[in-house]
């Protein structure tokens, strides 16, 4: 009677059990496949956070994974562009297995080993707007706002047509290391010699990803050339530190300023005549393409060797070798920069 008794309590714990068992909910998993009730935990870093274009990337990163609904989303990152301080996230999220890392380098080499570390621990690496070393950190997919190329040659025929094409100009860049500034800078060096052979860049200045650092190396720039006729700043706080230094020391209409940032930076300077063009691509788009790029990449839908690649409301993109591109580069003017809130 007493061991009935013993086995009924068992079979009644077994049941318990089970029950428990069937109603818990599936974790959100790290690196392995995805199945019913789980989510894709993507993490995504820009070169650093509060500045507004990566702002605007993570909009464009949390649109999308909202629209898609299985993403477990982190945006986090440094308050500094320094690679040393991006390499701590990084190391972090490897630990905790996501299934995806996205990064904006701000060192294509320094961070290579972080990135190749998370890869050899399963975890899919992906770089957008700033790419690693392709081989040695073994990064899959680059997510591209445009060709070197097309933005290197926007930048130069703009400067030629506002400054004139026998111009002598400075370049205020990131930081020596930045991997898509010294792309553009090979690009506007072998396009100038090709087209403008006359331009004349007289120095290129590194502040970092310091907008007061741009400003006082522009003023320095306008000191020390007084015959400089433009000034390139090809960072999204290079441009608006170049652009205040040229009007702060009344050169407005005597020296152009081209360059890269966002509408919301620039418009100041484009409404009171001090720049003329911004050009650009639109932040939100690379951020919401590069959450459907690490999902496909994830999923195994996006795979070396595909020529295209479907990307929500952005349609079809274009894939060459390992990068995806978003587009050719945009120009903000003084009739349509109002239209854009980022």
């Amino acid at each position: 009677m007493q061991t009935a008794f013993r086995v009924a309590l068992a079979a009644i714990a077994l049941f318990c059990l089970m029950s428990a068992c069937g109603k818990r909910q599936a974790p959100s998993t790290g690196t392995g496949a995805t199945g019913a009730g789980t989510k894709l935990v993507i993490a995504v870093m820009p070169k650093l956070k509060g500045i507004d274009y990566f702002n605007a990337v993570e909009r464009g990163a949390r649109e999308a994974a909202q629209e898609l609904g299985n993403i477990d989303l982190t945006y986090d990152g440094p308050t500094e562009g320094k690679v040393d301080q991006q390499i701590p996230f990084i190391e972090s999220w490897t630990l905790q297995k996501v299934n995806v890392i996205a990064v904006a380098c701000n060192d294509p080499d320094a961070i290579s080993p972080a990135l190749k570390r998370a890869r050899d621990k399963g975890v899919h690496v992906i770089t957008y707007d700033a790419d690693a070393n392709a081989e040695k950190s073994g990064r899959e997919f680059f997510v591209n706002q445009a060709t070197f190329e097309d933005i290197g040659r926007a930048l130069v025929d703009e400067m030629a047509a506002q400054a004139g094409e026998e111009a002598k100009v400075a370049i205020v860049s990131s930081s020596p290391t930045a991997p898509n500034q010294n792309a553009w800078i090979a690009v506007m060096k072998r396009y100038m010699a090709e087209k403008y052979p006359k331009m004349q860049i007289i120095t290129i200045q590194y502040p970092e990803e310091d907008q007061g650092r741009a400003f006082s190396m522009t003023q320095d720039i306008l000191k020390t050339y007084p015959d400089v006729k433009g000034v390139f700043g090809i960072s999204s706080v290079a441009f608006p530190g170049a652009a205040d230094a040229v009007r702060q020391a009344g050169k407005r209409g005597q020296v152009a300023v081209v360059g890269l940032s966002t509408p919301k930076s620039m418009r100041e300077f484009v409404k009171d005549g001090t720049v003329k063009t911004v050009i650009l691509w639109n932040p939100v788009d690379l951020g919401y393409l590069t959450v459907y790029v690490a999902k496909a990449v994830a999923e195994g839908t996006l795979k070396p060797g595909a020529t295209e690649f479907e990307a929500g409301r952005l349609g079809k993109v274009k894939v060459e070798g390992d990068q995806v591109l978003l587009g050719p580069p945009m120009k903000f003017t003084i009739q349509n920069i109002d239209q854009y809130d980022f």
